[in-house]
């Protein structure tokens, strides 16, 4: 092969390469001038309300810039102000994370989890699929909850009873809340196919 054509090849090849990583993100950022009435609108309420630009889900979320705001207040909510708290909550975060694989949201709460007192310990073994050691009572009840109604879609009369016992009835629907909203930001990503964590790092992938 004449040396014009191979430098042409390997031109093209390192050209393409990257060309071809970002062809993974199927609903890349909407650069802010190219928004329309909707979505301007909507990203001025999120700025409003979290102090910040329009970011990770959401971004994703702004070709429905309507749907966009009204699942950002209702994470409002749940983040920041449900009935168990936002130790349990970055808790529930950490499990809906880990089952869903999704590295984005496991990158941005996990150190949030860590800073609000989840141990080290706890945070591994959710990250490598295993039952937390060293749970607290609560941690136990909130993990029993989610662990049964992922997978069996069902939550049985005994965990449901220990739940509202310890939560109430408010604090057992916000707890199905926060899990049922960070399935909804990480169906959202992984069918988007966002871009993983910044830094890179992956979750570890278990067969089905």
């Amino acid at each position: 092969m004449k040396p014009v054509a191979l430098s042409l090849i390997i031109t093209l090849f390192l050209i393409g390469a990257p060309i071809a990583t970002m062809a993974e993100d199927r609903m890349p950022p909407i650069p802010p001038a190219q928004y329309d009435e909707a979505q301007k609108k909507a990203a001025e309420d999120f700025l409003a309300a979290r102090k910040t630009p329009v970011f990770g889900p959401f971004d994703v979320l702004m070709r429905s810039p309507e749907f966009m705001s009204t699942a950002r207040a209702m994470g409002d909510y749940l983040r920041y102000k449900p009935a168990i708290g936002t130790v349990l909550s970055e808790f529930v975060i950490l499990i809906v994370s880990r089952e869903w694989a999704q590295d984005y949201e496991w990158y941005v709460h996990a150190p949030i989890a860590a800073k609000q007192g989840i141990s080290k310990e706890i945070i591994d073994a959710i990250k490598e699929g295993r039952r937390p050691p060293g749970m607290s009572d609560d941690q136990v009840i909130v993990y029993d909850l989610i662990d049964e109604l992922t997978h069996t879609h069902r939550v049985s009369d005994a965990t449901y009873d220990k739940a509202v016992k310890r939560f109430g009835e408010k604090g057992f629907i916000d707890i199905t809340g926060i899990a049922g909203y960070y399935t909804l930001l990480a169906m959202t990503m992984n069918a988007a196919r966002s871009p993983s964590a910044p830094d890179g790092t992956k979750l570890p992938r278990f067969p089905e």
